[in-house]
């Protein structure tokens, strides 16, 4: 099996070129490095996965916090002041669990700008936004093949221009850490692990094997920021490796080399795709009936990787589902400026809507949305309460109060 075959088959759904990588993260260092000069800002969302604000800055970039639409987070266009649209070097959607960025709209401000736009697609595989699929809009794209496609490794990296294929190719190699058999056979036994501990009831002791492999390293949301450390990397950045401490949590092979065994299981898993979204569609439309959705402003149902429920007691909500063997994972509270601070990105100049979906949004998962139901129904789980405009009592919890509130599961 060669990583071609996997690329021919996304070229054919995106109409991009797409060069096969072992993981988004990974994908999008070589992205931003490409396209990015050292020092440049990118406009991100702060609701997002720690890991990729750590790519950010191992690119040795600044990360520039954009206000977000509370009910999806997605990047709110027409609040980022004009002053921060002339700063910028680029703009990196999240498009998370899968509900799409406004893509065109970004794009028109891209193209105006003249800087690239990135897409991190790892939850929208399947999503689409004015007439294109996610990952068709941005000068790059990141799409999982970890995720809807539940292969665990695996990640395509799509580029509008061809042109620039061989170098963006040449620099994954440089980057690529050399194939480790004992990965390998890691990778192959970890599903049938998986699925006796579950069969035994044994969770407690799973998510123990999973520390010890190195597969899940967090307490709680967020991974410790450890700013000394991490202010050390900055100053010999761009260096993914004096990042790496960061960038490969919950992933630690997130930079080798794939070997048989991995491109075998994602070539059969990318053949269950369709069927796997066409799955999550349904789930998605149930759970957006519930009285915890906001139903998107076009109608539009995408096939989303999580639904996030907007609930007011969201820990409750968690327990509860927890009681009944559904893990919530896939949380990211507090947002990055509350959690990382402004040694390290600059806040967003409207914080309070990525405060508030931070903490009520609930991310459940599309192929068990019947069940989710049912138990969230019998725990009297309340609505979320819609967003007011931020007071005193709307400060962010200190780091500190976040990390003990639960764990998820490894992440792209």
């Amino acid at each position: 099996m060669q990583p071609k075959r996997l690329e021919d088959v996304v070229r054919g759904r995106l109409g991009r070129e797409c060069v096969y990588v072992p993981s988004c993260r990974f994908g999008l260092f070589v992205a931003l490095r490409h396209w990015c000069p050292p020092g440049g800002r990118v406009l991100m969302s702060p609701v997002n996965d720690d890991v990729i604000f750590f790519v950010v800055l191992a690119a040795g970039l600044r990360p520039v916090q954009a206000p977000l639409n509370p009910f999806d987070a997605s990047i709110d266009i027409d609040a980022v002041p004009e002053g921060t649209w002339g700063s910028l070097s680029a703009v990196l959607t999240t498009n998370l669990y899968g509900n799409p960025d406004p893509a065109p709209g970004l794009r028109a401000r891209c193209d105006a700008l003249g800087i690239p736009l990135f897409e991190d697609g790892a939850h929208a595989i399947g999503s689409a936004v004015g007439g294109r699929p996610v990952g068709a809009w941005g000068d790059a794209a990141v799409l999982s093949l970890s995720k809807h496609a539940g292969a665990r490794t695996g990640g395509i990296l799509a580029l509008a221009d061809p042109d620039r294929s061989a170098t963006v190719r040449e620099a994954c190699a440089e980057l690529l850490a050399p194939r480790r058999m004992t990965s390998e056979l890691t990778y192959a036994v970890r599903p049938y692990a998986e699925a006796a501990v579950r069969r035994l009831g044994l969770r407690r002791a799973a998510w123990a094997t999973m520390g010890l492999l190195g597969l899940t390293e967090r307490e709680g949301i967020r991974m410790p920021l450890r700013p000394e450390a991490l202010a050390g990397a900055a100053r010999s950045a761009p260096d993914l490796a004096a990042h790496d401490p960061w960038v490969r949590v919950d992933m630690h092979d997130y930079r080798l080399e794939p070997g048989p065994v991995r491109l075998r299981r994602v070539h059969r898993s990318l053949g269950r795709l369709d069927d796997v979204l066409r799955a999550s569609r349904a789930g998605t439309e149930l759970l957006l009936s519930t009285p915890w959705a906001r139903p998107p402003a076009d109608g539009a149902v995408q096939p989303l990787f999580r639904v996030p429920l907007l609930v007011a007691d969201r820990d409750a909500a968690t327990a509860a589902l927890a009681r009944h063997g559904i893990v919530v994972g896939y949380l990211y509270d507090p947002p990055l400026d509350d959690y990382a601070g402004a040694a390290f990105t600059d806040p967003s100049p409207d914080p309070g809507n990525a405060r508030w979906f931070a903490r009520h949004a609930l991310p459940v998962d599309p192929l068990r949305a019947r069940e989710a139901t049912e138990v969230l129904e019998r725990s009297g789980a309340r609505p979320a309460e819609p967003p007011k405009k931020p007071d005193a009592r709307d400060a962010p919890e200190p780091p500190e109060a976040t990390t003990a509130r639960g764990l998820g599961p490894p992440r792209d």
